[in-house]
């Protein structure tokens, strides 16, 4: 089952990347397999509110986009495990301006200055909050 992309020619290349990371949850995601590999459950955890069914048509979506990989080991119980690929690394690299104007802009704390790593919650940094699986202080309270 393949993602069913809007009829028509793309505007430009905010509309096709939107087309790609649309709605409430990718962005958060993507977040979340910048930091690590993650099972299924652990994707769920690190972001909260969304229901397995929204998750699991996500995922394959963004798949099908070659963004994330899905690997399924061979054991039993069964174990899959998804990850970004180049490209969705390449996405969360572009979206790290858009997080930063956020908390700016919206939530009013100020562009961070860099720490050890790079400044909290741009992705392709690490944030030691979310590989504990908390929530990330971008995105506490936000749903």
């Amino acid at each position: 089952m393949g993602t069913v992309r809007r009829p028509g020619a793309y505007v430009c290349g905010i509309d096709a990347a939107m087309d790609v990371i649309g709605g409430k949850w990718k962005v958060l995601i993507l977040w979340a397999l910048n930091e690590q590999v993650c099972r299924f459950g652990e994707l769920r955890r690190l972001v909260p509110g969304i229901t397995e069914k929204v998750l699991t048509s996500h995922l394959r979506e963004l798949e099908d986009d070659g963004i994330v990989h899905r690997t399924v080991h061979a054991e039993v119980p069964p174990r899959v495990e998804y990850s970004l690929t180049p490209l969705g690394y390449a996405l969360n690299e572009a979206l790290g301006p858009l997080g930063a104007w956020g908390r700016e802009h919206v939530l009013g704390q100020g562009a961070p200055e860099g720490g050890p790593g790079g400044p909290e919650g741009v992705p392709g940094t690490r944030n030691p909050d979310a590989t504990a699986g908390r929530v990330p202080a971008d995105c506490a309270g936000d749903s």
